[in-house]
């Protein structure tokens, strides 16, 4: 896959909060090509990176430092944000920063799921958000890591009307890994899935969203990634869905790195 278009309920945008966002930009400029915009001083320094000529990620400052810091986040598209608010709150849900206009660029606001996660969700304007998807430094997969896997398929189910195709163990004791796995598809495609996380964190760990880069080379990659001052978590794995990587860039902002398994089309 390579032209993108977010349907209605899908990823359509991910950033990230930096401690360090010029250094960050070096970073993940040197492992994905991404060339960095100019900071904004309009919008707090916020800043977008581009791919290919495109915009596909954005970087701004911490803005509270007593809260958290160096995360990801991720926006899913919305037609209209206040009916997004609606259904976010019947559903569970909180809002953190309600619908807020940012220029002529969009309409951006943050919730909390009824699992805990922070979702972002995004009306685009002048900015579309991400257009290219599954080539390297581009969008692979988007995954909320829940701790209560049965609250955030309702909520997802009913806030973006995503139809959910359950696999994993069923629930097996004796199984190794998740309860089970929910692949969210928004119409035809699956762009993000949710993950039975209850087992695999520690339960300060709230339930999160986290981004998952297409890659050419995970290994080179992730080797790459120790070279500049990042961390690895779990260096390449193979998978039925292709070879996985989890890394930190160097102020320990967790990202996902994948490439496509053999034979896949895209």
């Amino acid at each position: 896959m390579s032209d993108y278009s977010a349907p209605i309920g899908a990823p359509i945008w991910f950033d990230l909060m930096s401690s360090d966002p010029d250094k960050a930009a070096e970073f993940y400029g040197a492992i994905f090509g991404w060339e960095a915009e100019a900071a904004n001083p309009d919008f707090a320094g916020y800043r977008n990176f581009l791919k290919n000529g495109k915009r596909v990620a954005g970087c701004g400052p911490v803005m509270d430092p007593s809260g958290p810091s160096d995360i990801w986040s991720v926006y899913l598209h919305s037609a209209d944000p206040a009916a997004t608010v609606a259904a976010v709150e019947k559903a569970g849900g909180s809002m953190m920063v309600p619908p807020m206009d940012v220029g002529d660029m969009g309409t951006m606001m943050v919730a909390t799921d009824s699992a805990g996660a922070v979702i972002g969700w995004w009306k685009p304007n002048t900015h579309p958000g991400f257009l290219e998807w599954g080539t390297h430094g581009t969008p692979y997969w988007f995954e909320c890591q829940s701790k209560d896997y049965k609250k955030s398929i309702e909520f997802y189910t009913d806030v973006i009307g995503a139809r959910i195709e359950e696999v994993g163990t069923g629930g097996d004791p004796d199984a190794v890994g998740p309860d089970f796995y929910g692949q969210v598809f928004v119409g035809e495609s699956s762009y993000s899935g949710i993950m039975d996380a209850a087992k695999l964190f520690p339960a300060e760990v709230p339930s999160f969203w986290q981004v998952y880069i297409t890659v050419d080379d995970v290994a080179a990659t992730v080797k790459q990634v120790e070279s500049l001052g990042g961390g690895v978590m779990m260096a390449g794995e193979e998978t039925p869905y292709g070879t996985l990587a989890a890394v930190t860039d160097p102020f320990g902002a967790v990202f996902c790195l994948g490439h496509p398994p053999a034979g896949w089309e895209g």
